[in-house]
């Protein structure tokens, strides 16, 4: 905005699908207002000539617009279980008109559009008919283990995402044993000693679980069922060999 300063970066709400963003000129330094949603992409700067450089990502951008017709047409081709969970995590009441919070729904506070998208993105890519998916190639590295990234900023409800994804993966695998889509055992990897402690609470019997303070299940008895997920946190160091 050449003619004033922004009072403020943050020009959508969290809770919505982002409608508009910032645009930087090719210098960085003129700041203008875009409709739509910024595409996925990385920005490298070479400091020596104060250039700026975008390369887009095409295979994340094109995933979006398909898990976004996915979700606009009901999310076709899920379990019976996950259709439950998706409408459970979707719900959240309504605005009280004094901007303080929401009533009427689970959970004082919605999901995220991030977070939502995040678990939408996996569930699409494992439940979603194949039409949905047509193009969508993840390259692999050769190994028995399928690996998909779901990457999230700092503070955007990366340890609730966790616990959305075990809720979803566990509670089909015990509907469903035959499924080998699901699982209800669950191998978590933190990077640090500190981290391990915070995801304490993604056991169910934790005192401060994320299942009961977000209310993950629709009803009690698939909270209890919940409780038969066989989960395991570590630390990264525990995976390093005992010798060379």
């Amino acid at each position: 905005m050449p003619d004033k300063t922004p009072s403020s970066l943050i020009i959508n709400s969290p809770y919505e699908k982002p409608i508009r963003y910032w645009e930087q000129d090719e210098n960085g330094k003129l700041l203008t207002v875009t409709q739509g949603r910024r595409p996925a992409a990385y920005e490298l700067y070479d400091t020596r000539t104060n250039t700026r450089r975008v390369e887009k990502l095409e295979l994340v951008n094109a995933i979006r617009e398909r898990v976004d017709a996915w979700r606009d047409a009901g999310w076709p081709g899920v379990t019976s279980v996950t259709r439950q969970l998706l409408e459970h995590w979707c719900e959240r009441g309504e605005w009280d008109g004094e901007g303080k919070c929401w009533v009427g729904g689970p959970r004082q506070y919605p999901f995220y559009f991030c977070q939502l998208e995040a678990i939408e993105s996996l569930i699409w890519w494992l439940e979603a008919p194949q039409d949905y998916k047509q193009g969508i190639f993840l390259q692999g590295d050769g190994g028995p283990w399928e690996r998909i990234c779901s990457k999230m900023a700092t503070g955007s409800g990366k340890t609730p995402l966790m616990a959305l994804i075990i809720t979803w993966q566990t509670l089909n695998a015990l509907h469903y044993p035959k499924d080998t889509r699901f699982s209800k055992a669950v191998f978590i990897v933190a990077p640090g000693l500190t981290v391990k402690s915070r995801l304490q609470v993604l056991y169910p019997g934790d005192e401060k679980n994320v299942y009961d303070e977000f209310r993950l299940c629709p009803n009690e008895a698939m909270r209890q069922k919940l409780n038969q997920v066989e989960l395991l946190i570590e630390n990264w160091h525990t995976l390093m060999p005992l010798k060379e």
